[in-house]
């Protein structure tokens, strides 16, 4: 297992502590994958990701127990007619960020690393609080202010040290990044280390399954930093080199208006993420101004097809109040997935009979101030 650098691919052993490259690129992560036998799995009675054992990171079985809270698994529910919700909220920390947490805290563990540091919004963070407070890592986690309490509350319950940062997500991370630099503490990142794309990769092989073997026509991912998607895209590729299928699914990646620099680029044909004017979103999960790994990210819609959509402060509301009335209560971000289905709906009428599928990616609770 190794890692190369997107820009140069140069290599470095997946061992090393560094998070970038000489030349400032961020790493890919290439190791030997088995050919998932669905067929087999069908009669695999382990529930978790981890059936997937076989194409993920070579960890131990003895650090995957250790580590794993049988994360994965999340079942799907009917939403209308033709939508359908994948219920990642059931995760043990309330959301989809298990599923690349569990993994990069095992590679901790196999890596003997005795402290962490992070920056999230707040989902990442109590996530990798919480499988660090299982490996017996010390970890801290940096956030915005503005992060709910909830969020804040459940980090330090798994006796992380929290750092709230006043200037939004990006002072936020760069806050982290010194701290990275001044004390040489690994950087448990979810956004630099693509150890955490191997594990959310698995919300697709996941849904192949739950699916009788085949996709959805219509797949819908929220955007920020891009973790949820960047796992899909990759699982999406090895799922056509195996020759499950042989076309993609539409992807529709969902950015909030007050937040949406992805959407704006990709709708422009620019290969890189220009800087513009952003303000808050109650999706704080993706408002992103300056993600790390934008050009990745176009690269990775253009390259499936995919399109954008962005959705408005009021439709996320509308969003929440109306998947609650579905008995479905979820966090801001994942109401935004909602929005934008519908937005896609409202913008091209051909997809209305489409079946599709959202994430629910955190529970509601998670909003709350």
């Amino acid at each position: 297992m190794q890692y190369r650098c997107s820009i140069c691919s140069r290599t470095y052993r997946w061992e090393t502590g560094r998070y970038v490259c000489d030349c400032g690129g961020l790493f890919q992560i290439e190791y030997t994958k088995e050919v998932l036998d669905f067929d087999l799995l069908g009669h695999v009675r382990e529930p978790s990701l981890w059936r997937y054992a076989q194409a993920l990171p070579p960890f131990s079985t003895e650090t995957i127990l250790q580590v794993s809270m049988q994360e994965g698994g999340t079942p799907l529910i009917q939403l209308d007619t033709h939508l359908w919700g994948k219920t990642d909220y059931f995760m043990p920390t309330l959301s989809f960020k298990d599923r690349g947490a569990v993994v990069l805290v095992a590679a901790m563990r196999e890596l003997r690393v005795k402290r962490c540091v992070i920056d999230s919004s707040g989902n990442a963070g109590t996530a990798l609080a919480a499988y660090c407070a299982r490996a017996d890592i010390e970890c801290e986690v940096f956030v915005p202010s503005t992060t709910s309490s909830q969020k804040i509350a459940q980090i330090e319950a798994y006796q992380a040290l929290v750092h709230c940062i006043e200037g939004g997500r990006e002072a936020t991370a760069q806050a982290c990044l010194t701290r990275v630099q001044q004390t040489g503490t690994f950087y448990a990142s979810h956004v630099y280390n693509p150890l955490f794309w191997e594990g959310t990769k698995t919300y697709l092989y996941e849904i192949f399954e739950q699916c009788n073997q085949q996709l959805p026509k219509l797949l819908v991912v929220p955007v920020g930093n891009g973790t949820l998607l960047m796992g899909i895209a990759i699982a999406l590729q090895e799922l056509k080199r195996w020759n499950y299928i042989t076309e993609f699914p539409l992807l529709i990646a969902v950015q909030a208006l007050n937040c949406a620099p992805l959407a704006t680029a990709f709708s422009n044909g620019l290969q890189e993420v220009p800087s513009i004017a952003t303000m808050p979103s109650l999706a704080e999960g993706i408002a992103i101004a300056h993600p790390k790994r934008g050009a990745e990210i176009l690269e990775a819609v253009s390259a499936l097809g995919g399109m954008f959509v962005t959705v408005t402060e009021e439709q996320i509301l509308v969003a929440q109040k109306a998947l609650a009335k579905r008995g479905v209560f979820v966090e801001y971000t994942s109401a935004a997935n909602y929005a934008g289905y519908r937005n896609a709906l409202a913008l091209k009428r051909e997809l209305e009979d489409l079946d599709a599928i959202i994430p629910l990616c955190g529970a509601g609770l998670k909003s709350l101030h």
